[in-house]
């Protein structure tokens, strides 16, 4: 399912609306928060002022950034809810960094499926769920780390156009404390999920989590 959903969209890219309509493919900078990155020191990523200072220096000149699909990550552990007897640590969604109150929209036509506030700590902070039908099945996209002014402005069941605004970046703490981005998630399973998905997995559960979640890049296009 997941690769005729793939094939799909590769099909009718040009259908595909802009997430981030204002956002251009010539100013988008690569961060790099794999840990392979030593500047991600846990003192740093522990405080999320600090955190934040070090992603704008990251990002400059530009101050918008994009990357994490697949990226194997140590910050996580900032928060213990990912220290389980295994550490999720794969990142399966794709971050766009921007400033807080930067509008998002919908990639493609579709209804609000469900909605969550998650307050923890180091989590996805405000988030929604789209569900979209295709001509070969149904898939999901994720918006998380948005204000929760967001979720005040959308209601589940609600239809949305593609390019319709639902929402936008919030700030830290609100957004589950962290430096402003959104994670953006593509999904063709919910596995009973409801306005939230993991967004960070185990190693162990890459099989899995492959199977059922699609390269967000194929929806986040940019002019």
């Amino acid at each position: 399912m997941k690769e005729r959903i793939e094939q799909y969209l590769r099909v009718r890219n040009d259908q595909i609306g802009y997430v981030f309509p204002n956002i251009t493919t010539a100013s988008l900078r690569t961060l790099d928060l794999s840990s392979n990155n030593h500047r991600l020191t846990p003192e740093i990523v522990s405080d999320t002022a600090q955190f934040d200072r070090l992603v704008q220096q990251m990002l400059a000149p530009n101050k918008v950034g994009i990357g994490g699909y697949l990226e194997s990550r140590s910050l996580y552990q900032r928060s213990p809810l990912f220290s389980e007897e295994e550490i999720r640590s794969l990142h399966i969604g794709v971050d766009v960094w921007t400033p807080a109150g930067t509008k998002a929209h919908a990639s493609w036509p579709g209804r609000i499926h469900s909605v969550y506030d998650n307050r923890v700590f180091g989590i996805i902070g405000a988030t929604f769920i789209l569900e979209h039908a295709a001509e070969v099945s149904i898939f999901f996209t994720l918006y998380g780390h948005l204000s929760r002014q967001s979720l005040q402005n959308i209601r589940v069941g609600q239809l949305v156009d593609k390019s319709e605004e639902v929402g936008e970046v919030g700030n830290y703490p609100e957004n589950g404390s962290w430096p402003p981005h959104l994670h953006f998630q593509v999904m063709t399973d919910l596995l009973g999920y409801e306005g939230d998905f993991p967004g960070v997995i185990a190693p162990s559960q890459k099989h899995l989590y492959e199977s059922i979640c699609i390269d967000p890049q194929l929806l986040l296009t940019f002019k």
